[in-house]
């Protein structure tokens, strides 16, 4: 038996190779059906040999293509028709072979239970099928009646069970797909996260810096050259972060963003009161610390207007002030900041924007 795409209903409609395992199995199945027809052929009334030879190779084209039709079948109830059919057929039997025709019932009873019609109907459908067994093989004796019920409740049962495991297997299947989309998904942001944090910040700096060796340039001043070389080194560093950022190699640390915050911020010609030391900040927040100076160092030089910023670490806490023009809606809902604050939410942490004792944009995160 092949898969199925949800529970209640069996994958693959039509006849296809999905069947093939099925077919196979069903129809080494039928040999059972054998006895049956021996019986009828020991019987003198010749209509019962014909008659009885087609209804039993209808029956057993019915048991073969039960599954696929239950394939295609979305109504519930619809998919107990093959069992129904089969039920019916074994019934015309009944004027030449009598009790016999329950043997015939275990062929109906996993006909019912493959049809994933549900628990509520499956059970007490085989129950009523081997009990009917049991009473109307009386005759033949307890242990014969019996052994002819337990076949059909531990066939069908088992028919059942493996229907299930396969619903469950296609499930976990299934599950597995979403969890691989969404970590695709969640791959494909980080990437375009820290693409973004790691250009916006160093084209930022190029930009200032740019500006400053343009004015140097205007001037005849020799430091031009050093600006000009100090712009290389920052693009050569930030075509480096990207490739590294986009193959998961990517690290930011508090103590190296501080560094370029400086030297970014004196570019800017922002006066920078920067913590002498990161020892307070725990190693597990390290990261997180960086990234918050890296994107709010950006926002002061990008967007401010601020003439002091001011970067302020504890072991609980980092925060980045600034003297500038204060929060706008655009500051705070940018693409940049939205970032850090998923980054900031997966840590954890709490982020919080606002003005500040200097006047202007304060953002700080809480872990």
């Amino acid at each position: 038996m092949s898969s199925t795409t949800g529970p209640g209903r069996l994958r693959a409609p039509g006849f296809g190779p999905s069947d093939r395992g099925w077919f196979i199995g069903a129809g080494l199945s039928l040999i059972w059906t054998f006895p049956t027809l021996l019986s009828l052929w020991e019987l003198p009334d010749t209509l019962a040999h014909v008659v009885g030879t087609v209804i039993i190779a209808i029956f057993a084209g019915v048991f073969l293509v039960s599954v696929p039709v239950i394939r295609r079948t979305p109504r519930r109830l619809a998919r107990l028709a093959p069992a129904a059919v089969l039920f019916a057929l074994s019934l015309s039997l009944l004027p030449w072979l009598g009790g016999d025709i329950r043997w015939m019932w275990t062929f109906v009873g996993v006909a019912v239970a493959v049809s994933r019609a549900g628990r509520s109907i499956v059970f007490p459908v085989v129950a009523a099928l081997a009990a009917g067994a049991f009473f109307f093989g009386a005759g033949d004796g307890t242990f014969l009646s019996g052994l002819n019920a337990a076949v059909i409740v531990s066939v069908s049962f088992m028919m059942f069970s493996f229907v299930e495991n396969i619903v469950t297997l296609e499930k976990l299947r299934t599950a597995q797909a979403q969890i691989a989309e969404l970590a695709a998904e969640r791959e494909r942001g980080r990437v375009a996260r820290d693409v973004h944090d790691i250009l916006g910040h160093s084209l930022t700096v190029i930009t200032v810096k740019a500006e400053l060796a343009g004015r140097l340039l205007d001037a005849g001043s020799p430091a031009a050259r050093d600006e000009v070389a100090q712009i290389e080194q920052l693009a050569r560093g930030a075509l480096s972060d990207v490739r590294t950022t986009v193959h998961g190699y990517r690290g930011v640390s508090i103590s190296g963003e501080l560094a370029a915050a400086r030297a970014a911020l004196e570019s800017a010609g922002v006066s920078a009161d920067l913590p002498g030391t990161t020892e307070q900040v725990p190693a597990d927040r390290r990261e997180l610390a960086g990234w918050v100076v890296r994107e709010a160092v950006t926002n002061v030089i990008r967007h401010s207007g601020a003439t002091a910023c001011r970067v302020r670490l504890d072991g609980r806490s980092i925060e980045v002030a600034d003297d500038g023009c204060g929060p706008s809606p655009a500051a705070s809902t940018g693409s940049g900041l939205t970032g850090l604050r998923e980054r900031v939410e997966t840590s954890g942490a709490r982020l919080t924007v606002g003005r500040g004792d200097l006047g202007g944009f304060t953002l700080k995160v809480a872990w």
